[in-house]
């Protein structure tokens, strides 16, 4: 199984996309997005220093418009990845790419959203000198004990030996001056406290915005970093990745139900480097691939064919005749009583639970509609995005559902 992985603030560097630009349609498109942003990309990606891309109204849409370009090189018919991608996922500001990348927004609509988002979380990260620390190894009970010490949120869970701190810059230093026994400190390339409460006032700008774009279910399984959980309505997609911006990233969650799935490789868009990386300590086993520069994509097409064959997409598109409730996570699935075959399911209705060791997750049908046939049994084992229910939408759920749009 493919996994598609995008990358978040701190992976960019300078010149990165320079050989990129020798590709017509890339340079063309970036050109586009640059004006749709607001910001000259092309210079940024190619002549600018590491202290300017490190301003957060820059990096970010940077980010988001290479990755998203990249997949184009890659995929010139976007239609024709879903047939390949078994799961996709972004890493912090690497959301928007996926969701965009998946068809729950626009490539227009995540640029002027990250746009937003950038500026938004620039402003806020000026009301106090803030920043970001990877904490590599030690254990992970002291490594969370000494952020509780020094105030500091642990705002990305990056898997097995990496945590990274966030708060003020007179925190991070005291935690520099008492670091956790064995654990070395690596201060990121970002101008914030990410994913903690200092980000609050850039949630409620975007979530002002975010009631005005429209958005459509995905394509084909995409992970939330606010719990690794597949989530199948494009709704509540962004609503989590509004949210997330003041809350911490659980990559480690997003590996793990990666790993549930059986993914076999992960390729990784530009700038990529950072979550290869990651995968390589915590997802033995698995293949991976940084796509880094044009003269890639014969290897990466290949790569793609080889761990993508025989993938079929999970079958969800923007005007359904019917729609499929599918499973966020791993374990034994309930049904709930009384939700039987021609049962009519208001929105939002909850149809069972998934239970395994580590929680109990509600399982609800965002749009409603007539249930036309059950996929699994009460007390089956699932695993994350396997369909459970079959719906077939009635007049006034398709209603309710482009008024959600």
């Amino acid at each position: 199984m493919l996994a598609i992985v995008a990358p978040g603030q701190g992976a960019q560097t300078p010149g990165f996309l320079k050989p990129w630009l020798s590709e017509p349609a890339f340079a063309d498109r970036l050109t586009w997005l640059s004006a749709v942003a607001g910001l000259d990309l092309v210079h940024y990606g190619t002549e600018a220093d590491a202290e300017t891309i490190r301003d957060t109204a820059v990096a970010q849409p940077l980010l988001v418009a290479s990755g998203l370009l990249a997949s184009l090189q890659l995929f010139p018919h976007p239609a024709d990845a879903f047939g390949f991608i078994g799961v996709a996922a972004g890493h912090s500001v690497g959301e928007l790419t996926a969701a965009a990348g998946v068809g729950v927004i626009r490539a227009e609509q995540a640029m002027v959203l990250v746009r937003e988002r950038g500026r938004a979380m620039a402003e806020a990260s000026a009301v106090r000198p803030t920043s970001m620390t990877a904490v590599l190894r030690g254990d992970p009970d002291e490594v969370l004990a000494a952020l509780a010490r020094h105030g500091l949120t642990a705002a990305n869970h990056n898997g097995t030996g990496q945590v990274v701190a966030a708060g003020t810059v007179e925190q991070l230093d005291a935690l520099k001056a008492d670091p956790p026994a064995g654990a070395r400190l690596v201060p990121l390339s970002v101008a914030g406290a990410f994913h903690t409460e200092h980000m609050a006032p850039a949630v409620a700008h975007l979530e002002r915005l975010s009631r005005a774009i429209s958005t459509h279910d995905p394509r084909t399984r995409l992970l939330s970093n606010a719990d690794g959980q597949v989530v199948a309505d494009g709704r509540e997609v962004l609503r989590r990745i509004v949210g997330q911006v003041a809350n911490p990233v659980r990559w480690d969650l997003c590996l793990q139900t990666m790993a549930d799935l059986g993914v076999t490789g992960l390729l990784e868009v530009p700038p990529a480097g950072t979550l290869t990386g990651i995968a390589k300590r915590n997802l033995k086993g698995v293949e991976v691939f940084a796509l880094n520069t044009p003269d890639q994509i014969p290897d990466a097409l290949d790569f793609v064919r080889k761990h993508g064959a025989d993938q079929v997409a999970n079958g969800q598109h923007a005007n359904p005749t019917w729609r499929l409730v599918v499973s966020p996570g791993k374990g034994e699935f309930v049904r709930t009583e009384g939700v039987d075959v021609d049962e009519v399911l208001p929105p939002l209705a909850t149809v069972g639970t998934v239970a395994n060791l580590r929680e109990e997750i509600p399982v609800s049908a965002p749009h409603g509609g007539v249930v036309v046939e059950w996929l699994v049994e009460d007390g089956d084992p699932v695993s994350p995005g396997q369909p459970l229910l079959r719906l077939h939408p009635t007049v006034e759920t398709l209603a309710a559902a482009e008024v959600n749009r």
